[in-house]
């Protein structure tokens, strides 16, 4: 393979955005779990809330700021890599892009220091709604951003001026009916990642014969909630394949794995894609079920690849294994939550070791989906950047040298693993100390006229 400098940039993208992709998910999802816990904290009283609300405050405000660090580079490398998208499309990301910052970024860490800082000074209603503040914060920051990658997807609302896209209508942009399935697979596969890793650090306590009742509420607690989201999550990952079916048939072509056009067509479950010959080895598929799929007919033609010129296919490989790997992640997650809350409402869960060792395993299960949705996504679109409008050939910057190019790859790499490595250890040294510790003070109102006495009523709480 030759290294190029649009090689290596789109390389240079693909490794940041993954590795940064990872943590926004998470925190996404933890905010959601914590906005639950204090909320039932506060309700019921009970102690083993206010202790995972504390355990897991702390491994999310890790986790938010690996994801804070990770993303600042996806900004820049807009203007070093690629500077013709940037001039482009300015008008148009440039404003998102600056909407995420203001209302979501600035919401997260306004009321995210409520929460570490906040818990004995401000009222009890107040720290739950900051918690729910934080978690609304985080899930603008994934709307704006699908906002952004959507259009980028499916262009609307926009005219062509010198060259420069110009936004003609923002409401188009915003409600494109294409965000609004996008988002919320977006959502609900970040809550996915939340409730897993919640239900596996409880099957991790469980497996060891530690803190019984946090591990509990946490097994159970996120089994529940996984059981309950993912026939959801598999819904909208339906219509999320009506869009792609409509709006970008040869990505739908690739990831269904069909080189010719077939009435009705079958689908491939199983396969070995042959770029050259056109066509897939050792295939296995269902005949009608791709037809049934693809426009719920039972008689409908479906275009295969071969109908598209060469230069304007995405790398199948990619987009068809991808998929399949995502789907097989959904899958399993469905078995284990619906075997798990089977269990669990039956009183049985934590004799079955096997079982308790399985979800503790299925925590990687909905990042590898992420993952993997996201590949099929972004590898699909190929050969475009804006699709239809810029091919990413074009968009990369005209005087990025080969070695510039490389040295930045290298040291975004470097920095990557070291950021990586100690965060994800110090996560892992907060899993394995697990729920504890000394709480922080409850709220104690000063007296008018005796404004020290909080912190006498502080004191009294330790």
């Amino acid at each position: 393979m030759h290294l190029t400098a649009l090689l290596l940039s789109r390389l240079q993208f693909a490794f940041t955005i993954s590795f940064h992709i990872i943590f926004p998910s998470f925190t996404i999802g933890l905010a959601a779990w914590l906005t639950i816990l204090e909320i039932l904290h506060q309700t019921t009283g009970r102690p083993v809330y206010r202790s995972l609300f504390e355990f897991w405050l702390k491994i999310f405000a890790v986790a938010f700021g690996l994801g804070v660090v990770t993303g600042i580079v996806m900004a820049f490398q807009f203007g070093t890599n690629w500077s013709v998208l940037s001039r482009m499309s300015g008008p148009v990301q440039g404003p998102l892009i600056s909407y995420e910052t203001t209302t979501a970024f600035f919401l997260e860490a306004s009321f995210f220091g409520i929460l570490l800082f906040g818990r004995s000074r401000v009222r009890p209603w107040f720290y739950v709604l900051s918690t729910a503040m934080v978690a609304l914060g985080t899930t603008l920051s994934a709307y704006w951003i699908m906002v952004n990658n959507s259009w980028m997807q499916v262009p609307t609302g926009y005219v062509i001026e010198n060259g420069t896209l110009i936004p003609t209508e923002w409401s188009s942009i915003l409600f494109n009916s294409v965000v609004w399935v996008r988002f919320p697979h977006m959502l609900l596969a970040s809550y996915l990642a939340g409730t897993f890793c919640v239900a596996a650090t409880g099957a991790w306590y469980v497996l060891r014969r530690e803190f019984n009742s946090e591990a509990r509420v946490m097994l159970h607690m996120g089994l529940y909630f996984a059981a309950a989201l993912l026939p959801i999550q598999l819904f909208i990952g339906h219509l999320v394949g009506d869009y792609v079916h409509h709006f970008q048939p040869v990505k739908f072509a690739a990831i269904e794995g069909r080189w010719h056009d077939e009435q009705p067509a079958s689908e491939v479950l199983v396969a070995l894609p042959n770029p050259d010959s056109e066509s897939n080895r050792y295939e296995i598929k269902i005949p009608i079920l791709g037809s049934l799929i693809g426009s719920l007919s039972f008689h409908s033609k479906e275009v295969g690849l071969t109908d598209f010129p060469r230069a304007d296919r995405p790398p199948m490989i990619v987009p068809f294994f991808a998929f399949r790997i995502m789907v097989a992640c959904g899958c399993a997650m469905l078995m284990i939550a619906w075997v798990g809350t089977y269990l669990s409402r039956k009183r049985r869960l934590e004799r079955h070791r096997a079982l308790m060792w399985l979800i503790f395993l299925s925590f990687p299960l909905p990042f590898i989906a992420i993952l993997t949705g996201w590949f099929t996504a972004e590898v699909g679109r190929q050969p475009w950047t804006i699709y239809g409008i810029l091919r990413t050939a074009d968009a990369v910057t005209p005087f990025l040298t080969t070695s510039s190019a490389l040295i930045s790859l290298l040291i975004y790499c470097a920095v990557y693993a070291v950021i990586g490595t100690f965060g994800l250890l110090f996560i892992y040294r907060l899993l394995r100390a697990g729920p504890g510790g000394t709480p922080t003070p409850a709220y104690v109102p000063a007296l008018p006229s005796q404004p020290t006495s909080l912190f006498g009523g502080m004191a009294s709480n330790k």
